[in-house]
């Protein structure tokens, strides 16, 4: 069976984690999380990175940093994973879900001014396939209307909006390096700050709510509980492995994205012939080649390409169920307007196996996938 998806490896990263053994010290924040935080902070250019356990734990520091709490509301896409929504439920707000463009799969941000009310704290746009949302307008409006915006970077790691790196416009961003992402560390994730507001407190709630990064650094001789927090950090282990595929980042993305581009191209007939959609790059991005979609005509259409596929030992998967329509977030949110977009492409979209070392099966893949459509 040729994968969905198969974690790459540079090869340093076990070197890295006996060099953190021999340290003496796998607790977070040790010398592999430091140069972590200072790669992310130079290639983002964000004020201050820190990792964190997941992308989640990220998302909801971003919560609390944002004081959302009962009677809020955080606007975002259905379109999206549970955690982007969950993190904002735990604090109490009510996510409000929003319809996105049909070209990117993106947050539609003409539709997100008529979703904001007095009750409203944030917007979460999420970067979907490593492909930017429309930006400008986000922050525009959020700038007029006083809100925050923290972006769900979770798939956009190395990919740019108008020359700028994702999770480096919004005030605060969330980034995955779960095993299916393009750099990796298994689990793991990294919250960035843009807004030099957020720093101190950050690190005070990434720490269980206690000021002990400021007693490391000497800042204070003892540290003591300050605010609220958890336990955010990852382990030095957990760093080690990331910090080698850092190291690699560009070369990843530059593989992926050859990957992605070969896809693409030998799907234009198919696209023309009205068998697929492909996915759609506005000019102003720059994306990471994170996903591979496509779109079929419709849910059987679908269903049917993904069990021909299987049988010839090809695995592909669909993607998000909408927020809207699962129990918990009819429980939890309430959607803004008419979301038929987004049920119609999530019922629809189909993704291909994408992965550094994919390169030996690609074709194999092409044909088939040529041959099950055009037959």
């Amino acid at each position: 069976m040729i994968p969905f998806n198969k974690p790459y490896m540079t090869g340093r990263e076990l070197g890295y984690i006996e060099r953190a053994h021999a340290n003496h010290m796998l607790a977070g924040d040790g010398p592999f999380t430091r140069t972590c935080h200072e790669w992310l902070e130079h290639e983002t250019g964000a004020r201050r990175a820190l990792l964190t356990h997941s992308c989640t734990a990220a998302l909801e520091m971003a919560a609390i940093l944002s004081e959302a709490g009962p009677g809020d509301e955080v606007i975002m896409p259905s379109f999206t994973f549970v955690a982007t929504a969950n993190a904002f439920v735990l604090r109490g707000a009510t996510p409000v879900f929003v319809d996105i463009w049909a070209d990117t799969l993106n947050l539609d941000e003409s539709k997100v001014e008529a979703a904001v009310t007095p009750r409203t704290r944030a917007i979460v746009p999420i970067h979907y396939a490593g492909i930017a949302c429309a930006m400008d307008g986000i922050m525009d409006i959020a700038d007029r209307r006083g809100l925050l915006v923290v972006e769900d970077a979770a798939q956009g790691l190395m990919a740019r909006h108008r020359g700028r790196p994702l999770g480096s416009i919004g005030h605060m961003a969330a980034l995955s390096f779960h095993e299916t992402k393009n750099v990796q560390s298994g689990e793991g994730g990294a919250l960035l700050l843009n807004d030099e507001r957020f720093v101190e407190r950050a690190e005070i709630v990434r720490e269980k709510g206690t000021d002990r990064s400021r007693f490391f650094r000497g800042q204070v001789d003892k540290y003591t509980w300050m605010d609220i927090g958890s336990s955010f950090l990852p382990g030095e282990i957990i760093a080690a492995f990331l910090a080698a595929q850092l190291e690699e980042a560009a070369e990843i993305t530059r593989r992926r994205i050859a990957i992605w581009e070969r896809y693409h191209a030998a799907f234009a007939e198919l696209e023309s012939a009205g068998l697929l959609r492909r996915p759609v790059v506005p000019p102003d991005c720059t994306h990471n080649g994170h996903i591979y979609y496509v779109l079929l005509p419709s849910l059987a259409a679908r269903t049917a390409f993904m069990q021909a596929l299987n049988r010839r030992g090809i695995s592909t998967v669909f993607h998000y169920v909408p927020l809207h329509s699962s129990p918990g977030g009819r429980r939890f949110g309430r959607a803004s307007g008419d979301l038929a977009v987004t049920d119609d492409l999530s019922s629809r979209l189909v993704r291909l196996p994408l992965w550094v070392g994919f390169e030996e099966y690609q074709e194999q893949v092409i044909a088939s996938i040529v041959e099950v459509l055009r037959g």
